[in-house]
Protein backbone atom coordinates (compact mmCIF):
# COMPACT_ATOMS: atom_id res chain seq x y z
CA UNK A 1 0.00 0.00 0.00
CA UNK A 2 1.18 3.50 -0.83
CA UNK A 3 -0.09 6.76 0.64
CA UNK A 4 -1.75 9.01 -1.96
CA UNK A 5 0.63 11.81 -0.91
CA UNK A 6 3.59 9.68 -2.07
CA UNK A 7 2.42 8.88 -5.62
CA UNK A 8 4.59 9.86 -8.58
CA UNK A 9 4.12 10.07 -12.36
CA UNK A 10 4.47 6.65 -13.99
CA UNK A 11 3.51 4.71 -10.84
CA UNK A 12 0.99 1.89 -11.35
CA UNK A 13 -1.84 1.38 -8.87
CA UNK A 14 -4.87 -0.85 -8.37
CA UNK A 15 -8.08 1.13 -7.95
CA UNK A 16 -11.67 -0.12 -8.15
CA UNK A 17 -10.53 -3.43 -9.66
CA UNK A 18 -8.57 -1.84 -12.51
CA UNK A 19 -4.90 -1.18 -13.13
CA UNK A 20 -3.97 2.46 -13.67
CA UNK A 21 -0.78 4.37 -14.33
CA UNK A 22 -0.44 7.86 -12.88
CA UNK A 23 -0.12 10.40 -15.69
CA UNK A 24 -0.29 13.62 -13.64
CA UNK A 25 -0.92 14.56 -10.04
CA UNK A 26 -1.12 17.72 -7.99
CA UNK A 27 -1.39 18.35 -4.26
CA UNK A 28 -4.08 20.95 -3.53
CA UNK A 29 -4.51 22.83 -0.26
CA UNK A 30 -7.64 24.97 -0.55
CA UNK A 31 -8.22 27.97 1.72
CA UNK A 32 -11.02 26.10 3.48
CA UNK A 33 -11.26 22.39 4.04
CA UNK A 34 -8.82 19.52 3.96
CA UNK A 35 -6.01 19.05 1.47
CA UNK A 36 -6.49 16.60 -1.40
CA UNK A 37 -4.60 15.12 -4.34
CA UNK A 38 -5.97 15.55 -7.89
CA UNK A 39 -4.78 12.66 -10.11
CA UNK A 40 -5.06 11.87 -13.84
CA UNK A 41 -5.05 8.09 -14.33
CA UNK A 42 -4.78 5.94 -17.47
CA UNK A 43 -6.44 2.53 -17.43
CA UNK A 44 -3.86 0.01 -18.68
CA UNK A 45 -6.52 -2.46 -19.84
CA UNK A 46 -8.76 -0.12 -21.84
CA UNK A 47 -6.56 2.94 -22.43
CA UNK A 48 -9.24 5.30 -21.06
CA UNK A 49 -8.19 8.30 -18.96
CA UNK A 50 -9.99 9.46 -15.81
CA UNK A 51 -9.43 12.20 -13.27
CA UNK A 52 -9.89 11.37 -9.62
CA UNK A 53 -9.67 13.36 -6.39
CA UNK A 54 -8.31 11.61 -3.29
CA UNK A 55 -8.35 12.98 0.25
CA UNK A 56 -4.95 13.17 1.96
CA UNK A 57 -4.07 10.04 3.87
CA UNK A 58 -5.89 7.61 1.55
CA UNK A 59 -3.93 4.44 0.86
CA UNK A 60 -3.80 2.85 -2.60
CA UNK A 61 -2.55 -0.58 -3.58
CA UNK A 62 0.52 -0.56 -5.79
CA UNK A 63 0.41 -2.79 -8.90
CA UNK A 64 3.61 -4.56 -9.88
CA UNK A 65 3.87 -4.61 -13.67
CA UNK A 66 6.32 -7.06 -15.23
CA UNK A 67 7.97 -5.91 -18.47
CA UNK A 68 9.49 -8.60 -20.66
CA UNK A 69 11.81 -7.79 -23.56
CA UNK A 70 10.68 -9.53 -26.74
CA UNK A 71 11.57 -9.40 -30.41
CA UNK A 72 8.94 -9.36 -33.16
CA UNK A 73 9.56 -12.32 -35.47
CA UNK A 74 6.84 -12.43 -38.12
CA UNK A 75 3.16 -11.98 -38.87
CA UNK A 76 1.01 -14.88 -40.04
CA UNK A 77 -2.40 -13.55 -41.08
CA UNK A 78 -3.91 -11.92 -37.98
CA UNK A 79 -1.42 -13.49 -35.57
CA UNK A 80 1.88 -11.87 -34.63
CA UNK A 81 4.76 -13.89 -33.20
CA UNK A 82 7.24 -12.61 -30.62
CA UNK A 83 10.23 -14.30 -28.99
CA UNK A 84 11.87 -13.73 -25.62
CA UNK A 85 15.56 -13.37 -26.55
CA UNK A 86 16.76 -14.77 -23.20
CA UNK A 87 14.60 -17.88 -22.87
CA UNK A 88 13.73 -18.30 -26.59
CA UNK A 89 10.09 -18.74 -25.54
CA UNK A 90 7.69 -17.67 -28.29
CA UNK A 91 4.36 -15.93 -27.84
CA UNK A 92 1.60 -15.38 -30.38
CA UNK A 93 -0.62 -12.28 -30.14
CA UNK A 94 -3.65 -11.38 -32.24
CA UNK A 95 -4.26 -8.19 -34.17
CA UNK A 96 -7.01 -7.31 -31.65
CA UNK A 97 -4.57 -7.56 -28.73
CA UNK A 98 -2.05 -5.30 -30.48
CA UNK A 99 -4.45 -2.68 -31.85
CA UNK A 100 -2.73 0.19 -33.72
CA UNK A 101 0.72 -1.05 -32.69
CA UNK A 102 0.71 -3.46 -35.67
CA UNK A 103 1.40 -0.42 -37.91
CA UNK A 104 4.91 -0.11 -36.44
CA UNK A 105 6.00 -3.78 -36.25
CA UNK A 106 8.81 -4.91 -38.53
CA UNK A 107 10.78 -8.14 -38.32
CA UNK A 108 13.50 -7.97 -35.68
CA UNK A 109 11.98 -5.00 -33.77
CA UNK A 110 12.68 -5.14 -30.03
CA UNK A 111 9.63 -4.32 -27.87
CA UNK A 112 8.53 -4.71 -24.26
CA UNK A 113 5.41 -6.69 -23.35
CA UNK A 114 3.82 -5.60 -20.07
CA UNK A 115 2.08 -8.15 -17.83
CA UNK A 116 0.14 -7.97 -14.58
CA UNK A 117 -0.12 -11.35 -12.82
CA UNK A 118 0.18 -13.17 -16.17
CA UNK A 119 -2.38 -10.95 -17.95
CA UNK A 120 -1.05 -9.18 -21.04
CA UNK A 121 -1.61 -5.43 -20.72
CA UNK A 122 0.02 -4.34 -23.94
CA UNK A 123 3.08 -3.70 -26.05
CA UNK A 124 5.53 -0.91 -25.32
CA UNK A 125 7.10 0.20 -28.58
CA UNK A 126 10.33 2.18 -28.95
CA UNK A 127 9.83 5.95 -29.25
CA UNK A 128 10.77 5.88 -32.95
CA UNK A 129 10.88 3.17 -35.63
CA UNK A 130 12.45 3.08 -39.09
CA UNK A 131 10.12 2.05 -41.92
CA UNK A 132 10.47 1.92 -45.71
CA UNK A 133 8.24 4.00 -47.98
CA UNK A 134 6.52 1.60 -50.43
CA UNK A 135 4.49 4.20 -52.33
CA UNK A 136 4.33 7.97 -52.60
CA UNK A 137 3.40 10.36 -55.37
CA UNK A 138 6.22 12.36 -56.99
CA UNK A 139 6.55 15.96 -55.83
CA UNK A 140 4.68 18.54 -57.89
CA UNK A 141 6.88 21.44 -58.99
CA UNK A 142 5.72 24.73 -57.51
CA UNK A 143 3.78 23.11 -54.67
CA UNK A 144 5.94 24.70 -52.01
CA UNK A 145 3.55 26.85 -50.04
CA UNK A 146 4.08 26.63 -46.32
CA UNK A 147 5.00 23.22 -44.90
CA UNK A 148 4.30 21.22 -48.08
CA UNK A 149 3.69 17.51 -47.43
CA UNK A 150 2.27 14.50 -49.25
CA UNK A 151 0.92 11.05 -48.32
CA UNK A 152 3.29 8.09 -48.16
CA UNK A 153 2.38 4.44 -47.63
CA UNK A 154 4.87 2.50 -45.51
CA UNK A 155 5.86 -1.19 -45.56
CA UNK A 156 3.41 -1.97 -42.73
CA UNK A 157 0.47 -0.36 -44.53
CA UNK A 158 0.50 2.81 -42.43
CA UNK A 159 -0.08 6.06 -44.33
CA UNK A 160 1.72 9.18 -43.05
CA UNK A 161 2.34 12.74 -44.21
CA UNK A 162 5.94 13.29 -45.33
CA UNK A 163 7.88 16.21 -46.88
CA UNK A 164 7.86 16.51 -50.67
CA UNK A 165 11.49 15.33 -51.06
CA UNK A 166 10.77 11.80 -49.72
CA UNK A 167 10.65 9.20 -52.53
CA UNK A 168 9.48 5.58 -52.83
CA UNK A 169 12.09 3.14 -51.49
CA UNK A 170 13.54 5.51 -48.86
CA UNK A 171 13.65 4.62 -45.19
CA UNK A 172 12.15 7.16 -42.79
CA UNK A 173 11.86 7.46 -39.01
CA UNK A 174 8.34 7.64 -37.52
CA UNK A 175 7.22 8.51 -33.98
CA UNK A 176 5.21 5.59 -32.56
CA UNK A 177 3.18 7.78 -30.18
CA UNK A 178 1.38 9.71 -32.93
CA UNK A 179 2.56 8.18 -36.22
CA UNK A 180 4.18 11.38 -37.48
CA UNK A 181 7.26 11.73 -39.67
CA UNK A 182 10.49 12.49 -37.82
CA UNK A 183 13.36 12.31 -40.31
CA UNK A 184 15.11 10.29 -42.98
CA UNK A 185 16.81 7.17 -41.70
Amino acid sequence: MVNVNDIKNGMTILFEGNIYTVMEFSHVKPGKGAAFVQVKLKNLRTGSIIEKRFNSGVKLEKAIIEKVGMQFLYANGDSYNFMNMETYEQMELTKDQLGNDVNYLTEGLDVLLSFYEGELLGVILPEKVTLEVTHTEPAVKGNTTNNATKDATLETGLTVRVPLFIETGEKIVIYTADGKYSSRA
